[in-house]
């Protein structure tokens, strides 16, 4: 019992040395240095900061002012919607105008509304990531009533209407394939990065969606005219053109009928709180009307979340994603990893070498030059351009699939048609075919030909000869004098296009 006693006196004496020992300090190198024999210094007592000073009781009158978060989940994306309003309201007379407008066509108002059910969860969800008002989530409507297709007489395109040079500005690519200003998720991209980039202008949402219609340049020089006369800046107070002083009124009607629908008697469609569409990537070249098979929707359903295509096949290189409806993504990819046999796309691209007629393109593409016309938008009487880059039918055996380069960069450049005139032209003495062509810049094949004779021989003096020459427009000013042989031209048959073909002598 002594022993047992000795041995727990002795074990609790080292299990206390272990509980007083300090901690070993570890140098840099990973080793453990000794501790230091000096005794350390105790620390100063932790004083709490605030960025405002000490804490101080919060009066009645400020706690009244703020507002408590709703823990419910919005009803739909209508109510979503109107909690994240956040832009002063524009009072004015034509937003009372406006609102009477909207609500005496309720039919307008319906096919406007039902068609942004495709995409307004997208751009709600991308408003409220940046913080920005969900007013802005409307402008479509006011813009293009939500038709991603839209083109103004301005030539501005797409639902947020962009002009070509501020898309190209905002990196929205304008190609003989695509045009991202109608793209869903490029658009409205460019579009909330302007809406920021002018509100960080003018620090006002009504100037800046001004700005928006107007551009900021002109918003701008309206601001300094106000402040030299020792006038207002605000919207109300400036001078803009009808079309901008109707803008935002326009929006602020809409605004308060999605506020308060009853109101105004009218009904919106039922928009749910979640997404309409699926991004899915492309690995491949494939065509669009493959895409609508497999993900067993109608072609017009796909490029309506797909407006940018203007073309019957998607190049993977220059774009590597698409939208499809949230359900048929997942019908899309299973029939895409069934499919193991065929082509994806039976159309490729074509740089065109030197700059010939639509016919001959067609020849040489094996298609005819009315599908050719059709598949590329070709307008009539024009020449395709080297360079252009033609879509043309895609063999059974190629494998590659467009570049980058000409997905990305693939321009259509056409110049008009040369327009020939058949005329007769008298020889001069010792004249040749030779020297005709020489003259009038011909070949000396084609003229032997238009004149049934070889390229060697000789005209007789005075003699009638044919030739097909471009007929040049007039020009004010031009002298109505013409050199002997113009003068002379009469004019029996116009032929368009290239190298004119034989005809009948008369």
């Amino acid at each position: 019992m002594k022993i047992l006693t000795i041995a727990c006196l002795a074990s609790a004496l080292w299990l206390t040395g272990c509980a007083t020992t300090g901690p070993s300090e570890t140098n840099t190198a990973g080793t453990t240095a000794p501790a230091s024999s000096s005794t350390p210094s105790p620390q100063a007592p932790h004083t709490p900061v605030y960025p405002n000073g000490p804490l101080q009781p919060i009066a009645l009158a400020q706690a009244s002012g703020g507002e408590v978060a709703s823990l419910s989940t919005p009803a739909d994306l209508w109510d979503r919607i109107r909690r994240g309003f956040a832009m002063p309201d524009l009072q004015h007379e034509l937003v009372q105008d406006r609102e009477q407008w909207y609500a005496t066509r309720p039919d307008y108002m319906q096919r406007m509304t039902e068609r942004s059910s495709k995409y307004l969860f997208h751009i709600v969800e991308e408003l409220e990531r940046r913080g920005m008002p969900t007013e802005l989530a409307l402008l479509p409507y006011i813009e293009s009533a939500f038709n991603p297709q839209a083109v103004s007489s301005a030539k501005a395109a797409g639902m947020w209407q962009f002009m070509p040079a501020t898309g190209t500005y905002f990196d929205l690519k304008q190609n003989a394939f695509r045009d991202d200003r109608r793209d869903v998720l490029a658009s409205t991209r460019a579009a909330l990065d302007y809406l920021q980039k002018l509100y960080g202008m003018f620090g006002d949402w009504h100037l800046a969606l001004a700005a928006y219609n107007w551009g900021e340049g002109s918003v701008g020089r309206a601001i300094a005219r106000n402040q030299k006369l020792g006038l207002g800046t605000s919207y109300n107070e400036l001078n803009m053109p009808a079309e901008t002083r109707m803008y935002v009124p326009k929006l602020q009607a809409v605004k308060n009928i999605v506020a308060n629908p009853d109101a105004f008697k009218t009904e919106l469609p039922l928009i749910e709180n979640h997404p309409y569409f699926q991004t899915v990537d492309i690995t491949h070249d494939i065509d669009v009307e493959l895409v609508a098979t497999l993900a067993d929707i109608r072609e017009a359903d796909f490029r309506a979340l797909n407006p940018s295509f203007n073309r019957p096949v998607i190049f993977a290189a220059g774009t590597t994603r698409i939208l499809l409806p949230w359900d048929n993504a997942k019908v899309f990819h299973r029939n895409l990893e069934a499919r193991k046999e065929g082509q994806y796309a039976s159309w490729t691209v074509w740089s065109v070498p030197s700059t010939m007629s639509v016919s001959e393109a067609a020849q040489r593409a094996g298609i005819s030059e009315n599908d050719l016309r059709k598949v590329n938008n070709i307008p009539p009487r024009m020449l395709i351009k080297a360079g252009s880059a033609l879509m043309v039918p895609r063999s059974t055996t190629t494998r590659q699939d467009v570049s980058s380069h000409l997905a990305d960069n693939g321009q259509l450049a056409f110049t008009p048609e040369v327009v020939t005139r058949r005329t007769t032209v008298r020889a001069g003495k010792g004249e040749t075919v030779a020297s005709i062509a020489r003259r009038y810049k011909l070949t000396a094949g084609n003229v032997a030909d238009w004149n049934d004779v070889r390229t060697n021989a000789a005209f007789k003096v005075g003699q009638q000869v044919v030739v097909y020459l471009p007929v040049r427009q007039p020009q004010a000013g031009r002298s109505a004098s013409r050199s002997n042989a113009a003068s002379k031209r009469p004019v029996t048959q116009v032929r368009k296009g290239g190298t004119p073909s034989k005809v009948k002598r008369r």
